[in-house]
């Protein structure tokens, strides 16, 4: 399989990525973002490019890959509505319409969130631009599933670049852990996320949203 995977230095994307290289089907990772990841290894292809908003300028390089896991994202925590839309849904669907056109039968996963707005209209500022942004995504002509896990918990090392979330694992890690243990339901790991995704590009997908429990069962 070839992957283009953005959001690769975030803590959900160095999972995936890791379990991307880890995984002897994936032949070729191919990461898109605006810095590189820092990492070697032959199967992975960085391509750096600055303006997230607008993907015409290298096309070329995007034709012929299976899936793509999309798990750029930004923190709600703060930010006005304008400034999450962009990253949020703008990004992310600049590139889903490119991917769309250029590789039609792909899958296309986007890490969206437990209680996430599916009508796209609720009060909640976070929920209801991720549920448009779903809906959105769902809307085009590829295979787009949506993940929408609940708390993440972070292993093999891989660690959150928001200080915020870095303390709350920090301090809650036999916490954490011991929730995953006990409730599948609420909680998964970075690498189950990872292989969950690998596993619905290969066999291609059973529904179009998967929880955290679905997520684990994968």
């Amino acid at each position: 399989m070839k992957i283009i995977l953005f959001g690769a230095t975030g803590m959900v994307g160095q999972g995936v990525l890791r379990e991307c290289l880890l995984d002897p089907e994936v032949h070729e990772v191919l990461s898109i973002g605006r810095t590189g990841t820092g990492r070697t290894d032959p199967k992975l292809v960085e391509l750096v490019h600055a303006d997230l908003f607008d993907f015409s300028s290298i096309e070329s390089e995007l034709f012929g890959f299976d899936a793509c896991f999309f798990c750029l994202g930004v923190s709600s925590v703060g930010a006005k509505e304008e400034k999450y839309r962009r990253v949020t849904f703008d990004i992310t669907l600049a590139a889903g319409k490119a991917l769309a056109r250029l590789n039609p039968g792909m899958t296309f996963i986007y890490v969206s969130g437990a209680g996430t707005d599916g009508s796209g209209s609720g009060a909640s500022m976070w929920a209801r631009v991720k549920g448009q942004t779903e809906n959105a995504l769902l809307a085009l002509p590829f295979k787009a599933v949506m993940f929408r896990p609940g708390g993440i918990v972070p292993v093999h090392g891989i660690r959150s670049r928001t200080r915020l979330y870095r303390m709350i694992y920090g301090l809650g890690v036999p916490l954490w852990s011991w929730m995953y243990a006990k409730f599948p339901k609420y909680v998964t790991t970075t690498e189950q996320v990872g292989r969950a995704m690998l596993r619905v590009a290969r066999e291609g997908p059973t529904k179009r949203i998967l929880e955290t429990p679905d997520i684990n069962a994968l």
